[in-house]
């Protein structure tokens, strides 16, 4: 039966004489089944988000999403901070602190597919307060992200064509990005495909340039293992230059977690979740440590322009540039700029999209205005995007307005918030198996389990409190820097407004291990009532083809 027959239906019983008080009940109950079906078939029939992202789409945003200018530029700092091996542990060490919160968010988002875990999963485990806060955070944060990235857009093409302003660039950049979200899922998830397999192949080509450039295979001489022996290295600062460089570290990996997000839109979560958190720790060795090798063994760390490379203008003298230029490519600062330019649109892109879809759910769940739940026919949040984007171009605005310290002092509000989300991601992690044991779940059952649970959450944790409460250190000594001090710590009292105001408003509690849901929006529920295709196991990758042609040959 359709919205507008129940309606008909519903209006025919109302001119309908009533005369007993048996047939006024009879009618008030069905007017109220009219009235509950009616709406039940209005919100069936309301677009949604399409689960249209392949698995060659999240893998690849998986592998390449994180890589980002943190990585390109400013991680010689690290370098120069610690010096080699210590910008080496400092690397190792946050790496697997990121990796044990990718498998806490992908045990979850396997289990729970949504397009917010933030705000989802910390109202589902902690209490609904908290998961207000980090969702509104969460959208702040990317927004004045991509704020940052646009006035990058506009720094980074002026390398080339320096007589032309940088805001027509960034406009563009703008423009670009908003087209890409505003299409489909799919093709935003074409786009960072082939941006994200772009920086993997820069990578790749760095790493093998690099062991050539040491190896003295590249015309010059052999480097070897030379700048661990040069004045502040091996280690430099011992441990508090290992701190230091444990939170440029943190700040490089951050935005690994966009791909829970994806897990909303994703085709097939129950496959694709658990490859793409497994390829977590690869490409983390692969890309972040050994490219912090590779810099320590072609630059020395007492090079003045590891310290000097911070931001995008400075991709001339970032430390990918440098080991190219060791091998004797005079064009490696236009490649690096390219290459940054595409990192920078990849970052933006990805920024966009994530707060679109936080925003989304947030007003699906009445934390923000119900226009913002509106879907296009193909899948989109169109208003939620246009919000986003328009409070970007609101910063970018104030960037170009010349009133610099105003903008450095919002875009130092989104740096320590990755962490906080990351905090948040490991205390769900650890409610949530808690909460399951509880309730006599079999963790056999999970579709991906985390490892060694429960030290991953608890480490994750103990790291990211020592990483958040150490990121102003440089604040306070030697010189207490007021701006400096409350710029960076001022995300810590705006989540707090966010938690308690919506605390006292909804007069919110803390939610106990035994009524914690684990039976609604499961993977499992959306198999059996459709909303997710079951798919089966895929045989088609080479080598599950070479193993079954193996077995035929020696049966």
């Amino acid at each position: 039966m359709s919205s507008s027959d129940i309606r008909l239906e519903s209006r025919a019983l109302h001119r309908h004489a009533l005369t007993t008080a048996s047939e006024k009940d009879a009618y008030e109950e069905k007017a109220i089944e009219s009235y509950n079906a009616a709406e039940s078939v209005q919100e069936s029939n309301e677009p949604k988000l399409q689960r249209k992202l392949s698995g060659r789409q999240m893998g690849m945003i998986a592998i390449g999403g994180t890589i980002g200018t943190g990585l390109f530029i400013g991680s010689g700092s690290s370098l120069a901070e610690a010096g080699p091996a210590g910008a080496l542990i400092a690397f190792l060490v946050m790496g697997s602190m990121v990796f044990f919160v990718c498998t806490s968010l992908g045990e979850m988002s396997t289990f729970i597919p949504t397009s917010d875990p933030f705000n989802h999963f910390a109202a589902r485990f902690l209490d609904p307060s908290l998961g207000f806060a980090f969702g509104w955070n969460y959208w702040y944060s990317w927004m004045l992200t991509v704020g940052s990235e646009l006035v990058a857009c506009g720094i980074i093409v002026q390398f080339w064509l320096p007589d032309l302003t940088g805001a027509i660039w960034s406009v563009v950049a703008l423009v670009v990005m908003f087209l890409l979200n505003a299409i489909s899922v799919r093709g935003y998830g074409e786009a960072e495909f082939w941006m994200s397999a772009l920086k993997v192949l820069t990578v790749f080509v760095f790493l093998i340039v690099g062991i050539l450039t040491v190896a003295g295979a590249t015309g010059g001489e052999v480097i070897g293992g030379r700048n661990w022996h040069v004045e502040g290295a091996p280690f430099k600062e011992h441990i508090v230059g290992i701190l230091k460089a444990c939170i440029v570290a943190a700040f490089s990996m951050q935005g690994t977690e966009i791909v829970g997000i994806t897990v909303g839109e994703c085709a097939n979560p129950r496959r694709e979740v658990p490859r793409v958190i497994r390829s977590v720790f690869w490409r983390i060795l692969f890309f972040y440590i050994a490219s912090i090798l590779i810099i320590g063994l072609v630059i020395p760390n007492n090079n003045p322009n590891l310290v000097s490379a911070s931001g995008a203008g400075d991709v001339a003298i970032s430390p990918f540039t440098m080991v190219f230029q060791a091998a004797g490519a005079d064009w490696a600062a236009h490649l690096m700029n390219a290459v940054v330019l595409i990192t920078v649109l990849s970052a933006g892109n990805s920024g966009l999209y994530a707060c679109t879809r936080v925003l989304w759910v947030l007003a699906k769940e009445g934390k923000a205005p119900k226009l913002l739940r509106r879907v296009t026919k193909r899948g989109v949040p169109f208003w939620a995007l246009t919000f986003t984007s328009l409070w970007s171009a609101v910063i970018f605005c104030i960037s170009l307005a010349g009133n610099q310290s105003v903008y450095l002092f919002l875009i130092n509000l989104s740096g320590l918030t990755g962490m906080g989300f990351w905090l948040g991601i490991s205390l769900c992690h650890w409610r949530f198996r808690r909460a399951y044991i509880a309730q006599g779940y079999d963790l056999n059952d999970l579709p991906y389990k985390a490892s060694l649970f429960p030290f991953g959450p608890v480490y994750a944790c103990t790291l990211l409190v020592i990483i958040i409460i150490g990121q102003g250190y440089s604040t306070i000594w030697p010189k207490f820097d007021a701006t400096g001090f409350f710029s960076t710590y001022l995300a810590i009292p705006l989540f707090l407004i966010f938690w308690l105001s919506w605390k006292f408003i909804k007069k919110t509690k803390w939610i106990k291990l035994m009524d914690i849901d684990l039976t609604s929006g499961t993977l499992l529920e959306m198999e059996h009532n459709g909303d997710i295709e079951i798919f089966p196991p895929s045989e088609n990758s080479g080598w599950r083809k070479y193993l079954r042609w193996f077995h035929h040959k020696t049966e």
